[in-house]
């Protein structure tokens, strides 16, 4: 079992910047492949990014671009997701999940956890 809870969304301008948190409350985070998914008014939750048991490794959605960076701090509990020239159209909730283990990274059906979501506004 583990609870997360995101944080750090808000509003920003057209190009700019904000750092997301998912704090996790469980005996150890590295037990967890984590992942960063979005939700904007009238559309399906999609696959934003993604980071493996130990941080290794990360991958990201087309979209992204190389706009985002998705880290984790695992003594911590923590998971990051760093977003710089945000776009309007990046307006969403922002949710983060994690899974024991996976087989699609970008099938929402593949968490078992997922936290609350931090909503992210870009104006234009």
């Amino acid at each position: 079992q583990v609870d997360l809870v995101e944080s750090g969304g808000g509003l920003v301008q057209d190009g700019g910047s904000l750092r997301l948190s998912c704090a996790a409350s469980t005996r150890d985070l590295e037990n967890f492949f984590m992942a960063w998914f979005r939700q904007a008014p009238g559309n399906e939750r999609e696959y934003v990014a993604s980071v493996t048991w130990k941080g290794k490794n990360t991958y990201y959605a087309d979209f992204v671009q190389g706009r985002f960076t998705i880290s984790r701090d695992n003594p911590k509990k923590v998971m990051y997701l760093q977003m710089n020239n945000l776009k309007p159209e990046d307006t969403a909730i922002y949710y983060c999940a994690a899974a024991p283990t996976i087989r699609d990274r970008t099938r929402r059906g593949d968490y078992n956890y997922w936290g609350r979501g931090t909503q992210v506004t870009v104006s234009s």
